[in-house]
């Protein structure tokens, strides 16, 4: 059918002036709130036996982003870095992010500089255009004593200044010790707070494993506003076994009030990247619990 300009210049501008009168709802349900991944420890059996065929489910699932935690000898899940950004490419996927332990032998007191293995992680990272490279936990003996623990806080900021040089930040995700014990009468995580510098140090606050640390998800977010750019959405429920209070479950299902947590770390924690995880399943299977995840995740508007 042919139009002529004048009709298209005039059907144009009457649908762009009908645009100008919908209501704003209509454009903003289409906005989401945040960027939303998935941490692959939730189905870490499955990426043990299968990485491809379980990235596939995982993308075919909604996912878009997805965090690791498997880097071993220079490999992610058995591939090389370029391989493995490949196949993450093939399926559409990006490694926003992911874990990798900083301990005591990544810092060579004698030389005051990184270890060779601690620096390819950094360019690993780099290779897959990851955005953080987090460590996702701390060893005992790096918190023996208070003089210890802020010596590391500060090998923490230089971590950061090696990522920055990268395009990338360093992270410190939480367990629950962090809230549980304490040096010179201050909990470990307010330290952390005080000694690392936000603009080199990313604080990956997992709203779901402080509670077995006797914290709060809520009253943390609103103690330090503006310093959790990218966090575990997680939720918690009272543990079925094992020797921990709470167990992880379907965001949404649990104690943790995750849809408050992530709407308050949204609007004021500065948060921009929601990493689910689930490692506790309730019979279900972990692939079916992140599927779930993200769709609750969704109908939140995230």
């Amino acid at each position: 059918m042919k139009t002529s300009r004048r009709t298209f210049i005039k059907s144009g501008a009457a649908a762009l002036a009908a645009a100008t009168i919908l209501p704003q709802s209509v454009f903003a349900a289409k906005k989401r709130k945040g960027i939303i991944g998935v941490q692959l420890y939730s189905v870490r059996d499955e990426m043990t036996k299968d990485p491809l065929g379980s990235l596939t489910q995982v993308a075919k699932m909604g996912y878009e982003y997805v965090e690791h935690a498997n880097y071993v000898n220079r490999k992610f899940y058995g591939y090389s870095p370029a391989e493995f950004k490949k196949v993450l490419d093939g399926l559409g996927l990006k490694m926003i992010s992911g874990h990798t332990v900083m301990g005591r032998q990544h810092w060579d007191e004698t030389k005051k500089d990184f270890s060779d293995s601690w620096k390819y992680t950094i360019e690993d990272a780099a290779i897959l255009q990851q955005k953080y490279v987090v460590s996702p936990s701390m060893d005992n003996s790096m918190r023996k004593t208070y003089d210890d623990f802020k010596h590391y806080m500060d090998i923490f900021n230089k971590c950061g200044e090696l990522c920055k040089k990268q395009g990338m930040k360093f992270g410190y995700h939480n367990h629950d010790f962090e809230f549980s014990e304490k040096l010179n009468n201050e909990k470990l995580f307010d330290i952390m707070m005080k000694s690392m510098d936000p603009d080199l140090v990313v604080v990956q606050l997992d709203m779901g494993n402080l509670y077995n640390g006797g914290a709060i998800a809520l009253d943390v977010v609103k103690q330090y506003p503006g310093r959790f750019e990218n966090v575990h959405a997680k939720d918690e429920i009272p543990a079925t076994g094992g020797s921990e209070k709470y167990e992880s479950t379907i965001i949404g299902k649990g104690i943790v009030n995750a849809r408050e947590v992530l709407e308050l770390a949204r609007k004021i924690g500065g948060t921009e990247v929601y990493i689910i995880e689930q490692e506790s399943y309730q019979g279900k299977t972990p692939m079916a619990c992140i599927e779930e995840d993200l769709k609750v995740m969704k109908s939140w508007g995230f």
